[in-house]
């Protein structure tokens, strides 16, 4: 996983290490972790070394009930072969916000938790950065992990986009493409958003939107602009083929869109 945006901050609780637990007796909140993937549990169980399995991270709530923070695959393939307890390190007094800050800090160095999942548990957690996001996806009506009219599946574009330019304009750059395009998958495309959010972070302050909007389209429909964007990145060379270059020139193309048409005094450069 890159370098982490999350603030791992926990109040000061009881910790208990090396207690054997009832499988049975545990619960998931997908809100404080990711999905259960089923797939993945079999596997580990099909191998499954007993003696090296360590302890997962269990977070016991005031009402008795104890939650698996870290270790759900591991406790799924334990149940899959028929055994009765696991060994856990368990937390005490903390609320599901916490919960999920701790899932982050007991995953913050490992690739096994997608963009998508550290996301949806940063939410829970509060996280100031998928807050935003999410504020402003909501106020578009869409959501976010999947690619379809009602959904962006460019995860990490957006939480860039909002990481470096802000929220305001994530949301300008949401209303010009569906502006230009209309609600379409190929709308949200990460390239395309990307272009689209550093033109208007550079130049945004005197660019009229629906006059954006429409000088893109008559460039062409949004999978014209991720094909331009790409060929002219590859043309670069192999080194210059990244997501970043291919996002520069979708800059450029909105730059050149913009500026068609008008005199040398009213361009941007």
């Amino acid at each position: 996983m890159a370098k982490s945006r999350f603030q791992y901050v926990l109040p000061e609780h009881r910790v208990e290490y090396g207690v054997e637990v009832e499988i049975d007796s545990l619960k998931i909140d997908e809100e404080a972790q990711r999905g259960l993937n089923s797939k993945r549990a079999k596997g580990i169980a099909d191998s499954l070394l007993v003696d090296a399995l360590g302890s997962i991270v269990v977070s016991e709530r005031a009402d008795g009930n104890r939650y698996v923070v870290d270790g759900m695959h591991r406790t799924e393939a334990c149940k899959l072969r028929g055994l009765r307890t696991i060994k856990a390190e368990i937390h005490y007094g903390l609320t599901q916000k916490e919960e999920a800050t701790l899932f982050l800090i007991k995953n913050r160095e490992s690739a096994k938790v997608s963009t998508l999942d550290e996301y949806k548990v940063g939410l829970t957690a509060g996280d100031t950065l998928c807050v935003s996001v999410d504020q402003v996806l909501k106020s578009h009506g869409l959501g976010l992990g999947s690619s379809s009219t009602n959904s962006v599946g460019a995860v990490s574009a957006v939480l860039r986009i909002t990481r470096q330019h802000g929220a305001e304009i994530l949301d300008r750059t949401l209303r010009v493409v569906e502006t230009a395009w209309g609600r379409d998958k190929e709308s949200w495309d990460g390239v395309i958003l990307g272009g689209v959010a550093m033109f208007l972070s550079r130049h945004g302050s005197g660019i009229d939107d629906e006059e954006l909007a429409r000088k893109m389209l008559k460039r062409g429909l949004a999978a014209r602009w991720r094909s331009e964007a790409l060929t002219r990145a590859s043309n670069g060379g192999y080194n210059n083929s990244g997501t970043g270059s291919r996002e520069s020139q979708c800059y450029q193309m909105v730059v050149e869109s913009w500026n068609k048409g008008r005199t040398a005094a009213n361009r941007v450069g």
